[in-house]
C-alpha cells in the first residue's frame, strides 16, 4: 500500500505513460538509505546485499521495458468471500488460529522486563521478555478471574499484578503471589500459572501461535525469505512509536498492499511522488511475498555502472508475511511496519509501528521521526483506507458478482491463493 522509500523528484512527467505527479499536500519525509552504508559480514548480510543487487537489475529491466511482473493470467475472487461472516471465520480459523502469527518487532521489547499486549480475534495476548532476556507469549487474562493483566501497549513491568486481586506472576507467567492467601487458602503455584502460548522469536520479528498445542516451526515457515529478513537487521532497529488504524475487512484491507497498480490514481501528490506506479518485482516464499516497486531515482541509476548504484535509491521493497506483516522502508533508515489483523467479519485493525536505525536523540530527528510516522499515517488513513471503507460499504450490493485481479497485480492473485490452500488443508469440521 504505501512505500515510504526514497526522497521524491519533481517532475512534470515520469516518461513511463503515468499521469504527471501534482505538488504534494503535505512535506513528503526525507528519506536515506542505509543498505549502501551497511558494512556487515555475516552472511546473511552479505547474502541480502549480493541479493539487492541483483534485484535492482531485475526492476530496472522493467524500467527498460517499461513493464511490471506479470501472473500468467487473471484471478477472480467471489465478492460473496469477502462478505460472508461464516467463512470469515472459517478463514480466521484457518489461517489466524492456525500459522504462527507476527505480532511484535524484537524492538518492541528491547531489554529483560519488557512487554507487549495486544488483542488478536478477541483474545488477549500478552508477549514478554523476561529479565534473562528469553521471550514468552501468554493468555493476558489472570488465573483468578480472568481480568486482564494489561492494557494493550508496551511498555516495562518486572511483575505482572492483576488490578483485580492482586494476584501477581513474573514475566515468564508463573504464579508468585496470591494476596491475603491465608485467608485464601492456599493455591498451588505449578497449577496456576497464565496459560502460555507458542512463541519464537526470529529476524527482529517475534511469532505467536494463537493455539496452545500448536508446535510451529519457524524455520521452515519462513523457509529461504529468513536468511534475506535477517540481512535487514531489524533486531537492531529502535522502536519510535505505534499508531493504531481501524480499517475494513481484512481482505478488503490487504488487497491494498500487495499492488502498485494504483500508485499513479490514488497517491498522485503522495506515494506517487517517491514511486512509479505499475512497476514491480515480484518474488514469493511459500505463503510469503516481496513486491519491490520501482523508485524515480532509478531514471538517473539506469545509466550508471552496477557498483555505482544505490539500492535504496532504486528500489523500494516491501517485505510481507503471511497472513498480514508489512516491512516497507527495510533498505532505508527508516522503516514503516504495518500490522493487519481481523477483528470481526467487517473490521480490521493495522498497527503502525516506526522503527529507526538510530536512536531520534536530538529535536531534529524527533522531528523527523514524527513527520515520518504522521505521514505514513495520514497516506494510509486519508488515501487508502478512504478508499477500502468504499470497497466495504459497496460490497453487500455487488454480492454475486466478483472481483478480477490483473496479471499485474500478482501479489494479489498469492495471496488469495494462499488463503483457499489454507481453507482446503483446514480440518473438514473448518471447512
Amino acid at each position: 500500500m504505501v512505500q515510504t522509500s526514497s526522497p521524491a523528484i519533481r517532475e512534470t512527467t515520469d516518461g513511463r505513460g503515468s499521469p504527471a505527479s501534482a505538488p504534494p499536500t503535505a512535506p513528503t519525509p526525507e528519506y536515506a538509505s542505509w543498505i549502501s552504508q551497511d558494512r556487515s559480514t555475516d552472511p546473511a548480510s552479505e547474502t541480502m546485499r549480493r541479493e539487492a543487487a541483483e534485484l535492482v537489475e531485475r526492476v530496472m529491466a522493467h524500467y527498460r521495458d517499461n513493464t511490471t511482473h506479470e501472473a500468467e493470467g487473471q484471478w477472480t475472487e467471489p465478492v460473496a468471500h469477502y462478505l460472508d461472516a461464516d467463512r470469515w471465520r472459517r478463514e480466521t480459523d484457518a489461517v489466524h488460529r492456525s500459522v504462527p502469527l507476527p505480532l511484535a518487532m524484537s524492538s518492541e521489547l528491547p531489554g529483560p522486563n519488557t512487554y507487549k499486549a495486544i488483542d488478536v480475534l478477541g483474545i488477549p495476548v500478552l508477549i514478554t521478555r523476561d529479565r534473562q532476556g528469553a521471550i514468552h507469549a501468554m493468555i493476558n487474562a489472570c488465573r483468578h478471574r480472568g481480568a486482564k493483566l494489561l492494557e494493550p501497549g508496551c511498555g516495562v513491568q518486572k511483575r505482572l499484578t492483576c488490578p483485580y486481586h492482586s494476584w501477581s506472576y513474573d514475566l515468564a507467567g508463573q504464579l508468585r503471589g496470591v494476596y491475603a492467601e491465608k485467608t485464601f487458602g492456599e493455591v498451588p503455584r505449578e497449577g496456576r500459572s497464565l496459560v502460555a502460548l507458542p512463541v519464537g522469536e526470529r529476524a527482529g520479528i517475534v511469532f505467536v501461535s494463537l493455539d496452545p498445542a500448536a508446535e510451529p516451526d519457524l524455520d521452515a515457515w519462513l523457509g529461504d525469505l529468513q536468511p534475506l529478513l535477517e540481512g535487514l537487521r531489524l533486531a537492531e532497529c529502535h522502536h519510535y512509536s505505534t499508531s493504531e488504524l481501524t480499517s475494513p475487512n481484512w481482505k478488503v484491507t490487504l488487497d491494498g498492499y500487495l499492488e502498485t497498480y494504483h500508485f499513479a490514481s490514488l497517491h498522485p501528490k503522495t506515494v506517487f511522488e517517491t514511486n512509479l506506479s505499475n512497476m514491480m518485482a515480484h518474488d514469493t516464499w511459500g505463503p510469503h511475498q516481496r513486491i519491490a516497486p520501482a523508485l524515480r531515482p532509478i531514471a538517473r541509476a539506469v545509466e550508471l555502472p552496477p557498483e555505482q548504484r544505490d539500492p535504496g535509491e532504486c528500489v523500494g521493497p516491501i517485505y510481507w508475511l503471511f497472513p498480514g506483516l508489512a516491512i516497507a522502508g527495510g533498505w532505508r533508515q527508516k522503516i514503516a511496519v504495518s500490522l493487519v489483523l481481523p477483528r470481526t467479519a467487517t473490521e480490521s485493525v493495522t498497527q503502525q509501528i516506526i522503527l529507526l536505525r538510530e536512536p531520534a536523540v536530538t529535536d531534529e530527528e524527533r522531528q523527523a521521526a514524527d513527520r515520518f510516522g504522521e505521514w505514513f499515517h495520514e497516506v494510509v488513513r486519508d488515501e487508502d483506507y478512504a478508499t477500502t471503507y468504499g470497497v466495504q460499504q459497496g460490497l453487500e450490493a455487488l454480492d454475486g458478482t466478483d472481483f478480477v485481479f490483473g496479471r499485474n497485480e500478482p501479489g494479489l492473485q498469492h495471496f488469495h491463493r494462499t488463503i483457499h490452500q489454507h481453507l482446503d488443508t483446514a480440518p473438514r469440521a473448518a471447512r
